[in-house]
């Protein structure tokens, strides 16, 4: 989240890797949440770019702001993107009062190629503050790492510790008893691979992909099974 124009999209891209956002230097040009399953250190993280919070008259931009406002409310963590060139205006600090007051908040100093800045990653504020280019991609791997130590995976501990929704726990709940009747099963291949394709499809709720052709496919590699 952020004002309109400052990486938001071009973040979005380059964590994914792909062009997903379009990107131009119009203000505005996200009207609605893209949202998208990334992988970091291979861990799931679903992020949602949205449009620019600023003043507006309009309605398709108000509407997409409102959605914005909508989608925090369901976030687990919030990335605030500031320019870096510009330093945390005034702006910044009202949508950051807006925001839950239970909500974590990671702030992004985004534009550093701009300033001659190394990238860096500073504690003790909220989630912490991460220097970067969403541009060069400097600081990006700074940003993955912050985004695990907000979350809880990575930190002093030598434990992490996964912060899971209730639903990613009755998924895993679900996918437990897939596998032992799996296990029950082996004798009977078919219904041995139907239990398999259960047990990726409970997972699949967790990291937004399933496909069914992947694991069917390794199993018809290694068994031959009639109709």
């Amino acid at each position: 989240a952020g004002q309109p124009n400052v990486g938001k999209s071009s973040l979005l891209n380059r964590l994914a890797g792909e062009e997903l956002a379009i990107v131009t230097d119009i203000p505005g040009t996200t009207r609605d949440a893209i949202r998208q399953s990334i992988s970091v250190e291979g861990i799931p993280v679903h992020v949602i770019d949205t449009a620019g919070l600023r003043p507006s008259s309009d309605p398709v931009e108000k509407l997409g702001i409102a959605r914005t406002w909508e989608a925090i409310e369901h976030a687990d963590l919030v990335v605030l993107l500031v320019d870096a060139t510009q330093g945390e205006a005034a702006a910044d600090r009202e949508i950051m009062g807006r925001l839950p007051a239970a909500l974590p908040r990671l702030r992004v100093m985004n534009k550093i190629d701009l300033l001659s800045r190394p990238p860096a990653f500073e504690r003790g504020r909220d989630a912490g503050t991460v220097w970067l280019s969403a541009k060069t991609g400097d600081g990006v791997d700074l940003l993955r790492r912050a985004l695990l130590e907000a979350v809880g995976w990575l930190g002093d501990s030598t434990e992490g510790l996964f912060m899971a929704r209730e639903r990613h726990l009755q998924a895993l709940q679900l996918a437990r008893t897939h596998l032992e009747r799996a296990s029950l099963q082996v004798a009977n291949l078919e219904l041995f691979a139907e239990e398999l394709r259960l047990v990726q499809q409970a997972l699949g709720t967790i990291t937004g992909r399933f496909t069914s052709d992947d694991l069917l496919g390794e199993i018809f590699s290694r068994f031959c099974i009639g109709k």
